[in-house]
């Protein structure tokens, strides 16, 4: 019976990492620009922050998500900010050799700064609240359960974001210095308007 939570977990986790967002964009740009490591890290903080939105949802956690829904506006004001700041330094970063390997500094910088960013959308977690309803689970669970539930959620998540690292590496040989600026530029761009669409949501 566990294993069978511990297979929706994955399922469910693979599942809501599927849409392309902002971190989703991070970690393609940083595969490109720094390696496989680099976009591993941000899935592995983005697959973090999924981890602990589903606790909140597989425990029934309600002071937690009653706290994050009443502080939505700012959470989302802070995390959009983040977004617009973190768009303009992509578009004007200077693209390195895509053929040598940056050296792997700040590895735990940018793993705990994917979790901030994962965590600056509330939403996430009544989807995972409407997820779990529809599959009818969530309710009722042992705590033993729960965690099943939830570590499949996390393997599900770091799995999406483990296969698309490694379908990206296969492009990055064939980028030139000219395709790094690029990359740079349009990642930047989306990384923007991703801000404004978070903060434009508040109005």
């Amino acid at each position: 019976m566990d294993f069978n939570f511990f297979l929706k977990g994955i399922v469910i986790g693979f599942a809501m990492a599927i849409p392309i967002g902002p971190v989703g964009i991070i970690c393609v740009r940083k595969t490109l620009t720094e390696g496989r490591l680099r976009g591993l890290i941000i899935g592995l903080g983005a697959a973090t922050a999924d981890l602990f939105y589903g606790s909140v949802a597989a425990f029934g956690l309600t002071v937690i998500s009653d706290t994050l829904d009443s502080q939505r506006i700012w959470i989302r004001l802070v995390g959009g900010t983040f977004l617009l700041l973190l768009g303009i330094k992509m578009y004007k970063a200077h693209p390195s050799n895509p053929n040598h390997l940056p050296i792997k500094r700040g590895i735990i910088r940018s793993y705990f700064s994917t979790i901030l960013l994962t965590l600056t959308n509330p939403l996430t977690i009544f989807a995972f609240l409407a997820v779990f309803a529809a599959l009818g689970i969530g309710k009722g669970l042992s705590y033993f359960s729960a965690s099943v539930l939830d570590t499949g959620v996390f393997m599900g998540s770091g799995l999406w974001f483990l296969l698309l690292s490694s379908g990206v590496i296969l492009f990055r040989k064939k980028l030139d210095l000219a395709g790094m600026r690029w990359v740079n530029k349009i990642a930047g761009i989306l990384i923007i308007i991703s801000g404004l669409i978070a903060i434009g949501s508040l109005l």
